[in-house]
């Protein structure tokens, strides 16, 4: 999958503070460890909004995708880009885009599913689940 990382319109910048213990020997952020900063950038975003009152039986992460672009540094702000990429019919992909020194360095996104009130099937979306990841989607064009 081959995507560019410009910065599309919408969404939400949040700095992401990348800790020590991320480094691996190389002097980098270790690859596992940006899987970390992208899931607290996606919490993080997603408790701005309190999704717990849509989506009360809870989401699940079914696919996590990773273009590593170039290597995350301790010594640099990092400014991760979250928004609503996809909506579909029970699942929804959330896009988080790492900027360090004006550069992407990395895209990745999640499918997060819907549960039904059992804890363990999808369900589908309703209209105001819809309306409300379509106020925080990025822009078709540019996602």
């Amino acid at each position: 999958m081959s995507r560019t990382a410009q910065l599309p319109s919408g969404g939400q910048e949040l700095e992401i503070t990348v800790r020590w213990s991320d480094l691996d020997v190389l002097g980098h952020v270790n690859n596992a460890r940006v899987v970390t900063l992208i899931e607290e950038a996606r919490l993080r975003w997603s408790g701005r909004h309190q999704p717990s009152t849509l989506f009360p039986d809870g989401l699940v992460v079914a696919s996590l995708i990773v273009d590593y672009l170039r290597p995350v540094y301790y010594t640099s702000k990092l400014t991760v880009r979250v928004g609503v990429q996809r909506i579909g019919s029970s699942s929804f992909t959330v896009r988080h885009i790492g900027y360090q020194d004006g550069h992407p360095v990395f895209d990745g996104s999640n499918v997060m599913v819907v549960l039904s009130s059992d804890g363990k099937t999808p369900r589908k979306l309703d209209e105001s689940e819809r309306a409300w990841l379509s106020e925080r989607q990025f822009d078709q064009a540019e996602a």
